[in-house]
Order: structure tokens, then sequence, then C-alpha cells
């Protein structure tokens, strides 16, 4: 009989394999012997009550011998086979291209950023310099935004696509099994660079191509088909064009734009990223003094109803850092982190505003960059607020409720620097006067009985601004064939078209677009 059952463990045993073998035994009234195996799907915290535990969710073998189950994919060789090119070497053009080679299609791969390994120099400039290079940053580069902004592979996306395969994937490619059990899985910034350097050679081996410092300058479109690229190495032609350029490369907006290609504004939110010492979130959602060696650093999700508007923690990091995003000169976008121990002092999070159509002035209707505009704007302002060379204004948090600047800002994880900074003259009004409410109540959700404050303190600092939460513009397409309704063989995809919030989401949207692609041209 095979059989899944949920079992509670404190986290004193939660690495002892016997115990969870004899808590089995206890909660099922069988013996050793009847238990052939048993295997652990999924493990999550509960710490609900007063105690935190793990929560197990087990598949028990009584009396027979479990399958062997084999997963890894084995990709055929399409060296010659009919070209798709990918624009974007993100987790959405890496993943695309892994399933067209699985469908018998040659990827072509063009990343305006390096590879990603060699995009660490420049990452370094950034953080210890304040230098910014527009090509190769933490935005753009092979694995995009996510391979250095965390590697969170936490989804809600389940009605896309297959979660478990893309999480398989990266097993495959050198992430832990842990990734496939963990009710939020992360792989961590400091692993994921390998990850993705296996991910590209699956593709070479099979096949197909990856060209780095290769931008997209047009493309070229005949009866409203799409025929070709151009990039600075010269032209491409393909059967297909996946378009997976994420959510900061505007100069692709553009281009299409000129193309007179439909785009239209889309609502994203806006405001800032907010850190805490960890030991505080710890002992916040722990209810205890300190955190149990067993237990992971806490992470937390808050959505609190303000006006009418949700204001909502976003991409949040334990143990993690705050990076500077930003991509392009005089601007400045912050992001958040951790690596795979999530061992930092610090716990960081976005919260956000909801930023809608008609929170622009305009014709937004006839203005597709209405919104991406307005967000260019704020994060203008935030670069002015800092003072130059990547630093970012800030605020302690109970300085900002109380509308007062900061006589001085905490120790924290931002390399650049921060400047102190009144973040009212930074966020329009629609949005700092909902965080000024929300963030008591925050408070109030997250309080802490070991002489601090919990959430709600001026030990933690605001950092602006979190504004590239997802694209303020989406390429339209439609939804069964996935192709841009006036251009033949165009498939926007993921997070740079609004279709996507995240690596797994991306990864899925990716493979969706490789199957569309298939259906078209086989």
């Amino acid at each position: 009989m095979v059989k899944e059952i949920e079992i509670v463990i404190s986290p004193d045993d939660i690495t002892d394999l016997e115990k969870i073998r004899t808590t089995i035994l206890l909660a099922e009234k069988i013996t050793s012997v009847q238990l052939n195996h048993f295997i652990i799907r999924k493990r999550s915290i509960d710490a609900r009550g007063k105690n935190p535990v793990y929560r197990l969710k087990a598949v028990l073998y009584i009396g027979e011998n479990p399958l062997i189950e084999i997963h890894s994919i084995k990709y055929p060789d399409v060296s010659k086979a009919k070209p798709v090119i990918i624009v974007g070497a993100g987790p959405a053009g890496l993943f695309a291209a892994l399933r067209l080679i699985e469908l018998g299609l040659k990827p072509i791969i063009i990343e305006r950023g390096k590879a990603v390994k060699e995009r660490r120099r420049d990452l370094a400039a950034i953080n210890k310099e304040g230098i910014l290079n527009t090509e190769s940053n933490y935005c753009f580069g092979e694995g995009g935004a996510g391979t250095y902004s965390d590697g969170k592979l936490y989804t809600r996306s389940d009605k896309r696509g297959d979660v478990n395969k893309m999480l398989q994937i990266f097993v495959d490619h050198g992430a832990t099994q842990d990734i496939l059990v963990d009710a939020r899985p992360h792989i961590g910034t400091n692993k994921l660079p390998q990850i993705i350097t296996s991910i590209r050679e699956t593709i070479l081996n099979a096949g197909g191509e990856v060209h780095f410092n290769t931008k997209l300058i047009d493309i070229n479109i005949n009866d409203q088909k799409f025929q070709s690229i151009v990039t600075n190495s010269g032209v491409l032609e393909a059967s297909a064009l996946i378009l997976a350029t994420g959510h900061s490369a505007r100069d692709i907006y553009e281009l299409l734009n000129k193309k007179n290609i439909l785009l239209e504004a889309k609502p994203f939110a806006l405001g800032v990223r907010i850190e805490h010492p960890q030991y505080i979130i710890d002992q916040a959602q722990y209810h205890c003094p300190t955190r149990h060696p067993n237990l992971p650093p806490s992470y937390y999700s808050l959505v609190e109803q303000v006006q009418d508007r949700g204001v909502f923690s976003f991409c949040m990091c334990p143990g993690g850092i705050i990076a500077p995003c930003s991509t392009n000169q005089e601007e400045i976008v912050v992001n958040g982190w951790s690596p795979s121990k999530r061992n930092n002092p610090y716990a960081n999070s976005g919260t956000v505003v909801q930023v809608n159509l008609n929170d622009v002035s305009g014709n937004y209707n006839a203005d597709p960059f209405a919104l991406l505009n307005f967000q260019a704007e704020i994060e203008k302002k935030a670069y002015l607020a800092g003072g130059g060379a990547l630093k970012a204004p800030a605020q302690r948090m109970v300085d900002f409720v109380n509308q007062k600047i900061s006589f001085d800002l905490p120790e924290n994880s931002y390399l650049p620097g921060l400047t102190s900074t009144n973040l009212y003259e930074v966020l329009p009004p629609f949005i700092s006067k909902r965080l000024q409410l929300a963030l008591p109540n925050f408070g109030k959700k997250m309080p802490s009985r070991f002489g601090n404050n919990g959430y709600y303190t001026n030990e933690a600092v605001l950092v602006g601004v979190e504004s590239r939460t997802s694209s303020p513009i989406r390429i339209p397409r439609d939804k069964e064939t996935l192709q841009h309704p006036q251009v033949k063989g165009l498939f926007p995809c993921a997070e740079g078209a609004g279709y996507a919030g995240g690596i797994i989401s991306a990864a899925i949207d990716g493979q969706s677009c490789a199957n569309a692609v298939y259906k078209l041209i086989v």
C-alpha cells in the first residue's frame, strides 16, 4: 500500500531520520518491518502556535517497495533543426530554450549582457564604487534579474504549468533536492551562477546557441509576419521570435512602439524596501527570544487594505541584502537577495502600493508609456535625493510615519550607502500616505514580547525606491496562440511582456511560449 500522511516534528528532531520514522510508525500504528520506505514530499514551518514546528507530508510504502523514478530529461541534438530566436537569457529565455530542444527545435539566444560569472565585476563596481554599467548589472546579463537578486522559487503559478518540472530542471543542473521538498524553495544568489552556467552548457551541448553582448536593434516584419532581427552583430533569421527581455529593457518597448506594434499601459506596484535586524523578525514570527538552530531565518508576508488600495510586502529576503538594481544612469532602484544560507544579519522586503492607470496624468489609453514614465520619474527623484554614486534615500520607520527626518540611520546592508531623506519628497502622496497608515498596522500583526517593538520599530529602515515589481507595460498576446495579435511568429514572454512575476512563473511562461512556437512552425 502507498499512502500519504502529514506528521508534525519539532525543530529538535527535524534532522533525525530515525525520529521521523518512529513518528510515522506511531501515527500509523504499524511496525518497522511493515514500513518498507518513506519519502518526504513537502516540508513547511508552522509558527502559528506557541512553539514553531515542522509539518511534513510523507509518502509511505507499506508492504511494498517504491518505484524507481527517473526525472532527468534527455535533450536531442538540434544543431541542424529549425531555428527559433530568443531575446533574453533570464529564466524565461533559458527555460524556453530547454523546452525547444525537447521539441526538436534549435534555440538561438541573444543576451545584451555578459555571461553570468563575468557579471560579477560589474556588480562589484556598482556596490563598491557606485559605477553602473547599463548593459551589465543586477538586471541585465545571463540568468536575468533573478540570478543576482535572490533565487526565490516560491510561486502560486501552479495553474500555469508544471512547477515540479521547473524545480527538477534546477536540480538536474546542480540545485539541491531540498527545493523539491521545501514549501518555500530557495537556491541563493551564491549558488545560482553555477546552475545557470550548467543550463547554458546543456543548451550548447544539444546544438543550441547563446550569444552574449548581443543587443536587439530592430525586428524585421513582412506582411505582419516575423522575419528576422537586427543586432549589433548582424542579422539573424528564424521561424519565430520569443521576446523574453525582462521588465527593465525599456529600449525594447521603445523599439516596438516605433514599429507601431501594439503596447498597453499596465498597473504595477511602487514603494520602498524595508530592512530590519533579522532577530527582530525571528522573535516576532517564532515567538521566542532566540531562534532555534534548526529553524531558518524567518520570513513574513503582510498585506493591508488602506483607502481601498492594497499595501503589501513583496519579495521578502530573510538573512538578506538590499541591492542597487538601476539599469540607467541617474536613477535609483532597489531590490533584495539572500545567499543560500540566508545568514546575513538583516531581513528585507519590498513594501509597496498598487499603482493604477488613473493614478497618472494624461490619456493612458493613448499612451502606453504613461506608467513607465511615471516609474522613471520616481526613480530619478530617488537618485537626486540620494545624492549620486547610487546612494539611496532612506528614513527610519517610525520617523517616516511621524514625518520626521532621521537624525541618523541604522547599520544596514546597502553597500553603496544611504542618505537620510524625507521620503515624502520622493514618493508620490498616494503612495507615502498609504505606507504611513499601513506600517503601524503591520506592527500590530507582528509584535514582540522580548524587549523590542517587533516589526514597527525605528530599528527598521525604509530604503527608496522599490519600483521594478513588475512591468508597467504589457505587450499583448493572443490567449490561445501566445503570439502578438498583430505579428505572426512574435511571442511576447514572461515579466517583460507582463505575463509573469518571478523565476518559476517566468520559466513556466518560457516553456509555454516554446510549446506555442512548436504548434506554429512544426
